[in-house]
């Protein structure tokens, strides 16, 4: 279960460390002048994400179960995912173990919503306990549902079971609909639904998914009761290190972790100078705290491209010449309703600068 204080860390106003300039030497005169527009340079036509190259013929992909979690419906939301050897397990600590002793070939967690924010434990075992790579990610779009025993009447709901982030997602309607409800902790959604079938206690509810009501028995006593109607899950597909790195797409992600030096005016500001520079995008930026001393914090970015993208190595080479550690934790298929489109787009403006090359390369005199 993910401790709910965890969640209440300032992050709002993280230290600065580093003291390289933006556009000083670090960034070369060479990347500067480099074209922006068509930046993602490869010698090779851009393949389809797929599972196919970590495991034959189905993969053990490792989620948090019970059946009938978010998760499990964000997992199955993907045909080649779903068409894996799907393992629920008790927790997501659980699943990411799982995937580095080799039970199963890759793991599904969640990384963050965007009504609560980041899912704090599993970025931190990402950072620093880990050695795993980000292969995928997935966008699950989250409609939350009040689900008890059948015959109960919404105003005899005293307590709601369920995993702490998505008990946080409804607090608003909870306030509401519910007020003075205890909440009770669970280790996932699923779970939640299961013990309140099991255990029928009178004036017991939980907050889940459809699914699990089904699965369990359960009536749905209301719907989308989420604080926000876009409220959407980002999940990631994680896998040891000697799976390697999925081939560039056209539409993709990279993740890194910047450890600074120590605290100091400008440091900040350095890092994303390597990346300004260049023109790369930042999808995220977040700080967390290294677990060293009060104060010492690291940076988490991504950003859209490849590590096979000429720029994106060159800004991470300099960033890691200049810093005292970035861990890299993956470049990998960028997830969105437009990525097909991005991806066909970009293949065909591959084929067609190939043919370009070829054209103009016929024309030289031998």
């Amino acid at each position: 279960m993910i401790d709910p204080g965890i969640a209440e860390i300032d992050e709002r106003h993280p230290p600065e460390g580093v003291d390289s300039l933006v556009g000083g030497p670090l960034a070369r005169a060479d990347v500067l002048e480099q074209p922006t527009k068509h930046r993602f340079v490869h010698d090779r036509p851009y393949p389809a994400p797929t599972v196919s190259a970590f495991a034959s013929p189905r993969p053990r992909i490792g989620f948090l179960g019970p059946p009938g979690t978010f998760s499990e419906e964000a997992l199955l939301s993907e045909p080649d995912l779903a068409d894996a050897d799907v393992i629920p397990l008790p927790t997501f600590p659980d699943v990411v173990a799982a995937v580095e002793d080799g039970r199963v070939d890759l793991g599904f967690l969640a990384l963050e919503n965007s009504i609560e924010g980041t899912v704090n434990a599993n970025l931190d075992a990402l950072i620093f306990e880990r050695e795993l790579l980000i292969v995928r990610e997935v966008i699950f779009t989250v409609q939350q549902n009040l689900l008890a025993p059948p015959g109960t009447r919404l105003d005899e709901i005293k307590r709601v079971v369920s995993f702490p982030h998505a008990t946080a997602q409804c607090r608003a309607w909870l306030a509401t609909n519910l007020p003075g409800v205890e909440e009770i902790a669970a280790t996932s959604t699923a779970e939640g639904v299961r013990l309140v079938a099991e255990e029928r206690s009178p004036g017991t509810a939980a907050i889940g998914t459809r699914l699990a009501a089904s699965l369990y028995g359960l009536t749905v006593l209301a719907t989308d009761i989420e604080d926000h109607d876009d409220n959407a899950t980002r999940f990631v597909l994680i896998a040891r290190p000697e799976h390697g790195i999925p081939a560039p797409t056209g539409h993709d992600k990279t993740s890194i972790v910047c450890f600074q030096f120590d605290d100091r005016p400008g440091s900040l500001h350095g890092i994303l100078g390597q990346f300004s520079a260049r023109n790369l995008n930042l999808t995220k930026l977040e700080s967390r705290p290294t677990k060293k001393a009060l104060g010492d914090y690291c940076f988490i970015i991504d950003l859209d491209g490849h590590i096979d993208d000429e720029l994106v190595a060159d800004c991470l080479r300099d960033l890691h010449a200049t810093l005292p550690s970035v861990k890299f934790l993956g470049s990998y298929p960028a997830a969105g309703q437009h990525g097909p489109a991005r991806r066909r787009d970009a293949e065909a403006a591959w084929h067609a600068a190939d043919e370009w090359i070829d054209r103009l390369r016929r024309q030289i005199r031998h």
